[in-house]
């Protein structure tokens, strides 16, 4: 279950994800009500007993800490959580405290996700992050502090003016910090976002890509070594500590999404909230599912899209899971694909797993493409 908060302090200037800033303590004690009032639409149409529970946004710890109380109190007397595993919140350096932590262990939560970004003052001023690099310190001692002992660490490389010394020191001094877990992207010009926009304008130093891929490949080989490998392409975990949430939808699993914009997925059929906070609270107001875009998968749909998915994990795409999954032959399905990329040796199979090459890694998306276009 993902419950998306839209609000933030301030838009970062690379994000597009659906977020929406300078809300009122009303605004976000209505809002509290509506995610609570959507919860027992979804309990009356179906039990929702579910194994992991992400509360991402925006920035959920945005939420005065009562009103996040009732939220995840809330959410408890709602749905059967007795099988959760993993119960994850993102949260801001720059604004998290040790009652809030605490508070958030008490009710439940087990897994917090910080945004650092870059340890590199001038680097998070271009990204128009709010925080600085102190603030990741502190709030990782805070949470540990709270009891927290999975705890993410987010990251993002290819940053304008950033050069592979600057991104190495980031990466270490997570590693100093001795999180169990990271994640560590490349910084994509989504657009219309004004980072896109400055880029269009020619006002950013942009990196080229090959250093972008030399930042990729020494991630992967300093964290290897580190004994934090990688378990999908942007992620990295010590043992046992991958981010089960995330991988339920790397693996093709069911999953219900709340809030505005939340995507949801059960058995091929998939759809998401509306994208926007008025027409979501109309809706929900109104006693209806804030439901839209809602599409039928066939079978062979469902096959690419879970083969663009798991060929992202290091342990690569199980065909005879995605077949079991998905209701058709995924080897017979994707022979062709599978016979012209082994060629070009940007994939390899063993054991009746596709997995990327070195080489493929660096072109996954134009791999994964051609798997969701034989779908």
């Amino acid at each position: 279950m993902y419950l998306h908060v839209p609000f933030c302090f301030h838009k970062c200037h690379y994000c597009d994800f659906y977020s929406i800033t300078r809300q009122t303590p009303d605004r976000m004690d209505r809002f509290v009500g509506l995610m609570l009032k959507e919860a027992e639409q979804w309990d009356r149409e179906v039990p929702v007993a579910p194994a992991t529970v992400f509360i991402g946004g925006g920035t959920p710890s945005l939420l005065p800490l009562e009103k996040m109380a009732e939220l995840l109190r809330g959410m408890r007397n709602r749905f059967d959580l007795t099988g959760v595993n993993e119960w994850t919140v993102e949260a801001n350096p720059a604004t998290v405290t040790e009652d809030y932590c605490r508070m958030l262990r008490e009710n439940g939560v087990t897994r917090l996700s910080f945004g650092a970004q870059s340890f590199d003052a001038d680097e998070l001023k271009t990204l128009e992050r709010h925080h600085n690099p102190d603030d990741v310190y502190r709030s990782v001692e805070l949470a540990r502090s709270a009891g927290f002992d999975r705890l993410n660490l987010d990251l993002i490389f290819a940053v304008p003016g950033q050069d592979l010394a600057s991104w190495q020191r980031s990466v270490e001094t997570a590693m100093k910090i001795g999180t169990t877990h990271l994640s560590c992207y490349a910084l994509t010009y989504e657009p219309n976002t004004p980072i896109a926009v400055r880029r269009r304008l020619g006002q950013l130093k942009t990196i080229g890509e090959e250093l972008e891929l030399q930042m990729l490949y020494d991630t992967r080989d300093r964290l290897l070594a580190a004994g934090v490998p990688a378990y999908e392409i942007s992620n990295f975990a010590s043992p046992g500590q991958a981010c089960r949430h995330n991988l339920n939808y790397w693996t093709g699993g069911n999953y219900i999404g709340l809030g505005p914009s939340a995507a949801s997925h059960v058995e091929g059929v998939r759809w998401k909230n509306r994208p926007h906070l008025g027409e979501w609270e109309t809706a929900v107001e109104s006693g209806n599912l804030p439901a839209i875009e809602a599409e039928t998968l066939t079978p062979a749909q469902r096959a690419g899209e879970m083969a663009m998915l798991m060929l992202r994990l290091e342990t690569g795409l199980d065909l005879e899971a995605c077949s079991a999954r998905s209701g058709v032959d995924a080897g017979e399905l994707f022979a062709p694909v599978i016979d012209r990329l082994v060629r070009l040796n940007l994939i390899a199979v063993e054991r009746g797993c596709v997995r990327l090459t070195r080489e493929g890694i660096a072109v996954a998306d134009g791999v994964a493409a051609e798997f969701l276009a034989a779908g």
